[in-house]
Protein backbone atom coordinates (compact mmCIF):
# COMPACT_ATOMS: atom_id res chain seq x y z
CA UNK A 1 0.00 0.00 0.00
CA UNK A 2 1.41 3.39 -1.01
CA UNK A 3 1.69 6.43 1.23
CA UNK A 4 -1.08 8.11 -0.82
CA UNK A 5 -3.36 5.14 -0.24
CA UNK A 6 -2.70 5.38 3.50
CA UNK A 7 -3.66 9.06 3.44
CA UNK A 8 -6.94 8.42 1.60
CA UNK A 9 -7.91 5.64 3.98
CA UNK A 10 -7.17 7.84 6.99
CA UNK A 11 -9.22 10.74 5.61
CA UNK A 12 -12.13 8.40 4.88
CA UNK A 13 -11.98 7.07 8.41
CA UNK A 14 -11.99 10.64 9.81
CA UNK A 15 -15.06 11.83 7.89
CA UNK A 16 -16.86 8.55 8.46
CA UNK A 17 -16.25 8.85 12.18
CA UNK A 18 -17.47 12.45 12.20
CA UNK A 19 -20.52 11.48 10.14
CA UNK A 20 -21.40 8.65 12.52
CA UNK A 21 -21.07 11.04 15.47
CA UNK A 22 -23.32 13.66 13.81
CA UNK A 23 -25.95 11.08 12.81
CA UNK A 24 -26.07 9.69 16.35
CA UNK A 25 -26.28 13.24 17.72
CA UNK A 26 -29.22 14.07 15.47
CA UNK A 27 -30.93 10.81 16.41
CA UNK A 28 -30.60 11.52 20.12
CA UNK A 29 -31.68 15.15 19.70
CA UNK A 30 -34.80 14.08 17.79
CA UNK A 31 -35.91 11.95 20.75
CA UNK A 32 -36.01 14.84 23.22
CA UNK A 33 -39.31 16.46 24.17
CA UNK A 34 -38.10 19.38 26.31
CA UNK A 35 -35.75 22.20 25.29
CA UNK A 36 -33.50 21.63 28.32
CA UNK A 37 -32.98 17.94 27.49
CA UNK A 38 -32.38 18.67 23.82
CA UNK A 39 -29.87 21.41 24.65
CA UNK A 40 -28.10 19.14 27.14
CA UNK A 41 -27.68 16.35 24.59
CA UNK A 42 -26.60 18.64 21.78
CA UNK A 43 -24.12 20.53 23.96
CA UNK A 44 -22.61 17.37 25.33
CA UNK A 45 -22.25 15.71 21.93
CA UNK A 46 -20.91 18.88 20.26
CA UNK A 47 -18.27 19.46 22.92
CA UNK A 48 -17.00 15.92 22.40
CA UNK A 49 -15.71 17.08 19.00
CA UNK A 50 -14.70 20.61 20.09
CA UNK A 51 -12.04 20.83 22.79
CA UNK A 52 -13.23 24.15 24.26
CA UNK A 53 -11.91 25.43 27.56
CA UNK A 54 -15.07 27.37 28.30
CA UNK A 55 -18.48 27.54 26.69
CA UNK A 56 -20.98 30.36 27.14
CA UNK A 57 -24.53 30.85 25.89
CA UNK A 58 -25.58 34.49 25.93
CA UNK A 59 -29.12 35.71 25.28
CA UNK A 60 -30.81 39.08 24.97
CA UNK A 61 -34.35 37.69 25.02
CA UNK A 62 -36.50 39.45 27.57
CA UNK A 63 -34.01 42.29 28.27
CA UNK A 64 -33.19 45.60 26.63
CA UNK A 65 -29.82 46.85 25.37
CA UNK A 66 -27.16 46.86 26.61
CA UNK A 67 -28.22 44.05 28.99
CA UNK A 68 -27.61 40.40 28.22
CA UNK A 69 -28.15 37.20 30.20
CA UNK A 70 -25.60 34.42 30.71
CA UNK A 71 -27.85 31.43 30.03
CA UNK A 72 -25.15 28.77 30.18
CA UNK A 73 -21.58 28.67 31.50
CA UNK A 74 -19.59 25.46 31.19
CA UNK A 75 -15.89 25.07 31.90
CA UNK A 76 -13.81 22.27 30.39
CA UNK A 77 -15.59 18.95 29.91
CA UNK A 78 -18.10 19.61 32.67
CA UNK A 79 -21.58 19.45 31.13
CA UNK A 80 -23.43 20.10 34.37
CA UNK A 81 -26.06 22.82 34.23
CA UNK A 82 -26.42 24.43 37.64
CA UNK A 83 -29.36 26.63 36.62
CA UNK A 84 -32.02 25.54 34.14
CA UNK A 85 -32.19 28.51 31.73
CA UNK A 86 -35.68 27.58 30.56
CA UNK A 87 -37.33 27.23 33.97
CA UNK A 88 -35.11 29.28 36.31
CA UNK A 89 -34.47 32.31 34.15
CA UNK A 90 -34.80 34.66 37.13
CA UNK A 91 -31.68 33.10 38.68
CA UNK A 92 -29.43 33.69 35.69
CA UNK A 93 -26.75 36.44 35.87
CA UNK A 94 -27.44 39.65 33.91
CA UNK A 95 -24.58 41.66 32.40
CA UNK A 96 -25.12 45.34 31.69
CA UNK A 97 -22.89 46.28 28.76
CA UNK A 98 -19.36 45.06 28.17
CA UNK A 99 -17.71 42.97 25.47
CA UNK A 100 -20.19 40.07 25.53
CA UNK A 101 -23.03 42.55 25.16
CA UNK A 102 -21.32 44.25 22.21
CA UNK A 103 -20.78 40.90 20.50
CA UNK A 104 -24.35 39.75 21.03
CA UNK A 105 -25.98 42.94 19.75
CA UNK A 106 -23.64 43.17 16.73
CA UNK A 107 -25.45 40.43 14.72
CA UNK A 108 -22.04 39.26 13.50
CA UNK A 109 -19.69 36.29 13.88
CA UNK A 110 -16.49 37.19 15.75
CA UNK A 111 -13.04 35.63 16.12
CA UNK A 112 -10.82 37.42 18.69
CA UNK A 113 -7.21 36.35 19.28
CA UNK A 114 -5.10 37.60 22.17
CA UNK A 115 -7.85 40.02 23.08
CA UNK A 116 -7.83 42.16 26.18
CA UNK A 117 -10.73 43.01 28.46
CA UNK A 118 -10.77 45.69 31.14
CA UNK A 119 -11.06 44.57 34.75
CA UNK A 120 -14.27 46.57 35.20
CA UNK A 121 -15.89 45.04 32.11
CA UNK A 122 -18.96 43.03 33.25
CA UNK A 123 -17.73 40.23 30.95
CA UNK A 124 -14.30 40.00 32.61
CA UNK A 125 -15.18 37.17 35.08
CA UNK A 126 -16.17 35.00 32.14
CA UNK A 127 -13.60 35.73 29.40
CA UNK A 128 -10.42 36.97 31.11
CA UNK A 129 -7.40 34.68 30.79
CA UNK A 130 -8.35 33.19 27.43
CA UNK A 131 -6.48 33.85 24.18
CA UNK A 132 -9.12 32.91 21.60
CA UNK A 133 -12.81 33.82 21.54
CA UNK A 134 -15.17 32.53 18.86
CA UNK A 135 -18.69 34.03 18.94
CA UNK A 136 -21.46 32.56 16.79
CA UNK A 137 -24.77 34.50 16.50
CA UNK A 138 -28.07 32.61 16.63
CA UNK A 139 -30.72 34.49 14.68
CA UNK A 140 -34.45 34.84 15.24
CA UNK A 141 -36.61 37.30 13.25
CA UNK A 142 -33.45 38.66 11.63
CA UNK A 143 -31.72 39.54 14.90
CA UNK A 144 -29.07 37.75 16.92
CA UNK A 145 -31.19 36.89 19.96
CA UNK A 146 -28.57 34.45 21.28
CA UNK A 147 -24.81 34.12 21.02
CA UNK A 148 -22.70 31.00 21.44
CA UNK A 149 -19.23 31.90 22.77
CA UNK A 150 -16.33 29.41 22.76
CA UNK A 151 -13.17 30.27 24.70
CA UNK A 152 -9.73 28.69 24.31
CA UNK A 153 -6.52 29.15 26.28
CA UNK A 154 -4.47 28.71 23.10
CA UNK A 155 -4.81 31.15 20.16
CA UNK A 156 -5.02 28.28 17.65
CA UNK A 157 -7.39 26.13 19.71
CA UNK A 158 -10.11 26.17 17.06
CA UNK A 159 -10.00 25.23 13.35
CA UNK A 160 -11.57 28.21 11.58
CA UNK A 161 -12.40 25.99 8.59
CA UNK A 162 -15.20 24.60 10.76
CA UNK A 163 -16.69 28.02 11.52
CA UNK A 164 -19.10 28.37 8.53
CA UNK A 165 -20.55 24.93 9.21
CA UNK A 166 -20.83 25.76 12.91
CA UNK A 167 -22.77 28.96 12.18
CA UNK A 168 -25.13 26.94 10.01
CA UNK A 169 -25.71 24.02 12.37
CA UNK A 170 -25.90 26.22 15.48
CA UNK A 171 -28.64 28.33 13.94
CA UNK A 172 -30.59 25.27 12.80
CA UNK A 173 -30.35 23.85 16.30
CA UNK A 174 -31.33 27.22 17.78
CA UNK A 175 -34.46 27.28 15.63
CA UNK A 176 -35.32 23.71 16.67
CA UNK A 177 -34.84 24.59 20.33
CA UNK A 178 -36.99 27.71 20.03
CA UNK A 179 -39.74 25.68 18.37
CA UNK A 180 -39.61 23.20 21.23
CA UNK A 181 -39.89 26.07 23.72
CA UNK A 182 -42.96 27.35 21.84
CA UNK A 183 -44.43 23.84 21.73
CA UNK A 184 -43.95 23.48 25.47
CA UNK A 185 -45.66 26.82 26.10
CA UNK A 186 -48.45 25.77 23.75
CA UNK A 187 -48.94 22.51 25.65
CA UNK A 188 -49.11 24.43 28.91
CA UNK A 189 -51.63 26.85 27.41
CA UNK A 190 -53.72 23.97 26.08
CA UNK A 191 -53.59 22.39 29.53
CA UNK A 192 -54.96 25.56 31.11
CA UNK A 193 -57.69 25.83 28.48
CA UNK A 194 -58.53 22.16 28.86
CA UNK A 195 -58.94 22.50 32.62
CA UNK A 196 -61.08 25.61 32.19
CA UNK A 197 -63.24 23.87 29.60
CA UNK A 198 -63.63 20.90 31.92
CA UNK A 199 -64.81 23.28 34.65
CA UNK A 200 -67.28 24.88 32.22
CA UNK A 201 -68.50 21.43 31.25
CA UNK A 202 -69.06 20.46 34.88
CA UNK A 203 -71.03 23.66 35.48
CA UNK A 204 -73.08 23.08 32.35
CA UNK A 205 -73.90 19.49 33.29
CA UNK A 206 -75.05 20.71 36.70
CA UNK A 207 -77.68 22.84 34.93
CA UNK A 208 -79.28 19.82 33.28
CA UNK A 209 -81.83 17.80 35.27
CA UNK A 210 -80.03 15.52 37.70
CA UNK A 211 -82.98 13.11 37.71
CA UNK A 212 -85.81 12.84 35.24
CA UNK A 213 -89.21 13.66 36.74
CA UNK A 214 -92.01 11.16 37.12
CA UNK A 215 -94.74 12.42 34.78
CA UNK A 216 -98.09 10.63 34.91
CA UNK A 217 -98.87 8.90 31.63
CA UNK A 218 -95.38 9.32 30.15
CA UNK A 219 -92.32 7.11 30.02
CA UNK A 220 -89.43 9.56 29.49
CA UNK A 221 -85.69 9.27 28.87
CA UNK A 222 -82.97 11.72 27.81
CA UNK A 223 -79.43 11.69 26.44
CA UNK A 224 -76.89 14.50 26.07
CA UNK A 225 -73.40 14.50 24.53
CA UNK A 226 -71.44 17.70 23.81
CA UNK A 227 -69.16 17.71 20.78
CA UNK A 228 -66.42 19.27 22.93
CA UNK A 229 -66.05 19.62 26.70
CA UNK A 230 -68.92 22.08 26.76
CA UNK A 231 -71.73 22.66 24.33
CA UNK A 232 -74.90 24.59 23.62
CA UNK A 233 -77.60 21.92 23.83
CA UNK A 234 -80.10 22.16 26.67
CA UNK A 235 -83.14 20.26 27.88
CA UNK A 236 -85.27 20.74 30.99
CA UNK A 237 -88.56 19.96 32.71
CA UNK A 238 -90.87 22.39 34.53
CA UNK A 239 -93.60 21.38 36.99
CA UNK A 240 -96.72 23.48 36.31
CA UNK A 241 -100.14 23.91 37.84
CA UNK A 242 -102.84 21.22 37.51
CA UNK A 243 -100.18 18.46 37.38
CA UNK A 244 -99.00 19.69 33.97
CA UNK A 245 -95.36 19.48 32.93
CA UNK A 246 -93.31 21.68 30.63
CA UNK A 247 -90.74 19.96 28.39
CA UNK A 248 -88.04 22.16 26.87
CA UNK A 249 -85.27 21.34 24.41
CA UNK A 250 -82.95 24.00 22.95
CA UNK A 251 -79.82 24.36 20.86
CA UNK A 252 -77.52 27.40 20.95
CA UNK A 253 -75.81 28.35 17.69
CA UNK A 254 -72.10 27.60 17.62
CA UNK A 255 -70.06 25.29 19.81
CA UNK A 256 -67.76 25.26 22.82
CA UNK A 257 -67.59 27.76 25.64
CA UNK A 258 -69.47 30.66 23.90
CA UNK A 259 -72.42 28.36 23.26
CA UNK A 260 -72.19 27.01 26.82
CA UNK A 261 -72.40 30.55 28.21
CA UNK A 262 -75.55 31.34 26.20
CA UNK A 263 -76.95 27.97 27.24
CA UNK A 264 -76.42 28.86 30.91
CA UNK A 265 -78.09 32.25 30.36
CA UNK A 266 -81.04 30.55 28.64
CA UNK A 267 -81.37 28.15 31.60
CA UNK A 268 -81.35 31.05 34.05
CA UNK A 269 -83.94 33.03 32.10
CA UNK A 270 -86.22 30.00 31.78
CA UNK A 271 -86.12 29.46 35.54
CA UNK A 272 -86.62 33.10 36.49
CA UNK A 273 -89.94 33.51 34.71
CA UNK A 274 -92.68 33.77 37.30
CA UNK A 275 -96.46 33.63 37.15
CA UNK A 276 -98.89 31.28 35.50
CA UNK A 277 -97.81 29.73 32.19
CA UNK A 278 -100.98 29.49 30.13
CA UNK A 279 -99.27 28.71 26.84
CA UNK A 280 -95.76 27.54 25.92
CA UNK A 281 -95.33 30.73 23.88
CA UNK A 282 -95.26 32.77 27.09
CA UNK A 283 -91.99 31.13 28.16
CA UNK A 284 -90.39 31.44 24.73
CA UNK A 285 -91.37 35.11 24.47
CA UNK A 286 -89.93 35.88 27.89
CA UNK A 287 -86.61 34.16 27.18
CA UNK A 288 -86.44 35.65 23.69
CA UNK A 289 -87.00 39.22 24.88
CA UNK A 290 -84.22 39.09 27.46
CA UNK A 291 -81.78 37.28 25.15
CA UNK A 292 -82.28 39.77 22.34
CA UNK A 293 -82.22 42.79 24.63
CA UNK A 294 -79.12 41.94 26.66
CA UNK A 295 -77.10 39.02 25.36
CA UNK A 296 -77.34 38.18 21.66
CA UNK A 297 -77.93 41.46 19.85
CA UNK A 298 -74.20 42.11 19.31
CA UNK A 299 -72.85 38.56 19.28
CA UNK A 300 -74.89 37.11 16.44
CA UNK A 301 -75.80 34.11 18.60
CA UNK A 302 -79.30 32.67 18.68
CA UNK A 303 -81.13 29.75 20.26
CA UNK A 304 -83.52 27.31 18.62
CA UNK A 305 -86.02 25.93 21.12
CA UNK A 306 -89.12 23.77 21.39
CA UNK A 307 -91.35 23.98 24.46
CA UNK A 308 -94.26 21.66 25.03
CA UNK A 309 -96.76 21.54 27.92
CA UNK A 310 -98.11 18.06 28.63
CA UNK A 311 -101.48 17.79 30.35
CA UNK A 312 -101.92 14.26 31.79
CA UNK A 313 -105.62 14.82 32.52
CA UNK A 314 -106.40 15.69 28.90
CA UNK A 315 -103.59 13.53 27.42
CA UNK A 316 -102.56 16.48 25.24
CA UNK A 317 -99.36 18.32 24.44
CA UNK A 318 -99.53 22.02 23.63
CA UNK A 319 -96.36 23.36 22.04
CA UNK A 320 -94.52 26.30 20.50
CA UNK A 321 -91.31 26.23 18.46
CA UNK A 322 -88.58 28.81 17.96
CA UNK A 323 -86.90 27.55 14.82
CA UNK A 324 -86.14 24.14 16.34
CA UNK A 325 -86.27 20.83 14.42
CA UNK A 326 -89.83 19.54 14.71
CA UNK A 327 -90.13 16.57 17.10
CA UNK A 328 -91.25 13.30 15.49
CA UNK A 329 -94.46 11.71 16.75
CA UNK A 330 -94.83 8.02 15.94
CA UNK A 331 -98.39 6.77 16.36
CA UNK A 332 -97.88 3.10 17.06
CA UNK A 333 -101.63 2.39 16.80
CA UNK A 334 -101.61 2.93 13.03
CA UNK A 335 -97.91 3.37 12.18
CA UNK A 336 -98.29 6.96 11.05
CA UNK A 337 -95.61 9.62 11.54
CA UNK A 338 -96.53 13.18 12.49
CA UNK A 339 -94.45 16.32 12.93
CA UNK A 340 -95.01 18.83 15.71
CA UNK A 341 -94.53 21.72 13.31
CA UNK A 342 -97.83 23.64 13.31
CA UNK A 343 -96.69 26.43 15.68
CA UNK A 344 -93.36 27.90 14.71
CA UNK A 345 -91.42 31.13 15.00
CA UNK A 346 -87.91 32.53 14.59
CA UNK A 347 -85.10 31.38 16.90
CA UNK A 348 -84.73 33.09 20.26
CA UNK A 349 -82.50 36.14 20.54
CA UNK A 350 -83.11 37.63 17.10
CA UNK A 351 -86.33 39.69 17.24
CA UNK A 352 -87.01 41.13 20.69
CA UNK A 353 -90.81 41.45 20.44
CA UNK A 354 -91.55 38.31 18.44
CA UNK A 355 -94.68 36.36 19.40
CA UNK A 356 -94.83 32.57 19.39
CA UNK A 357 -98.14 30.84 18.53
CA UNK A 358 -99.07 27.42 19.90
CA UNK A 359 -100.81 24.26 18.78
CA UNK A 360 -102.31 21.31 20.65
CA UNK A 361 -102.16 17.60 19.86
CA UNK A 362 -103.86 14.67 21.57
CA UNK A 363 -101.82 11.60 22.50
CA UNK A 364 -102.83 7.94 22.48
CA UNK A 365 -101.24 5.04 24.37
CA UNK A 366 -98.10 3.89 22.59
CA UNK A 367 -97.42 7.25 20.92
CA UNK A 368 -93.76 8.12 21.09
CA UNK A 369 -92.45 11.65 20.70
CA UNK A 370 -88.77 12.15 19.88
CA UNK A 371 -87.35 15.59 20.66
CA UNK A 372 -83.82 16.08 19.31
CA UNK A 373 -81.18 18.58 18.28
CA UNK A 374 -79.68 18.61 14.79
CA UNK A 375 -76.49 16.98 16.05
CA UNK A 376 -78.41 13.70 15.75
CA UNK A 377 -79.68 14.02 12.18
CA UNK A 378 -76.62 15.94 10.94
CA UNK A 379 -74.14 13.24 11.89
CA UNK A 380 -71.82 12.53 8.95
CA UNK A 381 -69.97 9.38 8.02
CA UNK A 382 -66.53 9.16 6.37
CA UNK A 383 -68.15 9.43 2.92
CA UNK A 384 -69.68 12.79 3.99
CA UNK A 385 -73.20 11.36 3.91
CA UNK A 386 -75.65 12.74 6.47
CA UNK A 387 -77.64 10.52 8.83
CA UNK A 388 -80.81 12.45 8.07
CA UNK A 389 -84.48 12.27 9.01
CA UNK A 390 -85.30 9.08 7.12
CA UNK A 391 -82.82 7.00 9.11
CA UNK A 392 -84.17 8.46 12.35
CA UNK A 393 -87.74 7.58 11.30
CA UNK A 394 -86.55 4.09 10.46
CA UNK A 395 -85.49 3.54 14.06
CA UNK A 396 -88.83 4.87 15.33
CA UNK A 397 -90.64 2.10 13.44
CA UNK A 398 -89.96 -0.22 16.38
CA UNK A 399 -92.93 0.35 18.68
CA UNK A 400 -91.95 -2.34 21.18
CA UNK A 401 -89.20 -0.28 22.80
CA UNK A 402 -89.33 1.73 26.02
CA UNK A 403 -88.27 5.37 25.99
CA UNK A 404 -84.77 4.37 27.11
CA UNK A 405 -84.65 1.53 24.61
CA UNK A 406 -85.65 3.87 21.81
CA UNK A 407 -82.84 6.31 22.67
CA UNK A 408 -80.33 3.44 22.76
CA UNK A 409 -81.55 2.23 19.37
CA UNK A 410 -81.17 5.72 17.86
CA UNK A 411 -77.67 6.13 19.28
CA UNK A 412 -76.61 2.68 18.07
CA UNK A 413 -77.81 3.56 14.58
CA UNK A 414 -76.07 6.95 14.66
CA UNK A 415 -72.79 5.45 15.87
CA UNK A 416 -72.91 2.63 13.33
CA UNK A 417 -73.55 5.18 10.60
CA UNK A 418 -70.67 7.41 11.72
CA UNK A 419 -68.33 4.41 12.13
CA UNK A 420 -66.31 5.96 14.93
CA UNK A 421 -66.15 9.47 13.50
CA UNK A 422 -66.12 12.11 16.24
CA UNK A 423 -69.30 14.12 16.72
CA UNK A 424 -69.07 17.52 15.03
CA UNK A 425 -72.06 18.93 16.91
CA UNK A 426 -73.70 18.44 20.30
CA UNK A 427 -76.16 15.55 20.40
CA UNK A 428 -79.30 15.61 22.51
CA UNK A 429 -82.31 13.34 22.27
CA UNK A 430 -85.32 13.17 24.54
CA UNK A 431 -88.13 10.59 24.24
CA UNK A 432 -91.61 10.79 25.77
CA UNK A 433 -93.69 7.65 25.28
CA UNK A 434 -97.40 7.77 26.10
CA UNK A 435 -98.53 4.90 28.30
Amino acid sequence: MTQADNSIQTDTGDWQQRLDHIVETMRLVSMQTTPEDMTHIYSKRTRQTLDTDRFLSITRRGVTAPNVIVARDQIGKDNTVKINPFRQRHKLPVLSGGLLSELTYSNQTHVLRDFEVADDDPSAPYISGYRLLVAVPVFDEGESKNMIVMLFREPDGFDLELLPQMVWTTNLFGRATHNLVLNEKLREAYGIVDREMKAISDIQLSLLPEDLPSIPGLDIAAYYQPAAHAGGDYYDFFPLSDDRWGILIADVSGHGSPAAVIMAITHTLAHTRTGEMDTPGHLLEYVNKHLARRYTSNSGAFVTAFFGIYDPAQRTITYSSAGHPAPRLKRCTDGSMLLLNEAGGVPLGILEDHEYPHATLSLSPGDQIVFYTDGITETFNHEHEMFGIERLDGVLANCALTARGLIDAVLDEVNDFGRGRDAEDDRTILVARAE
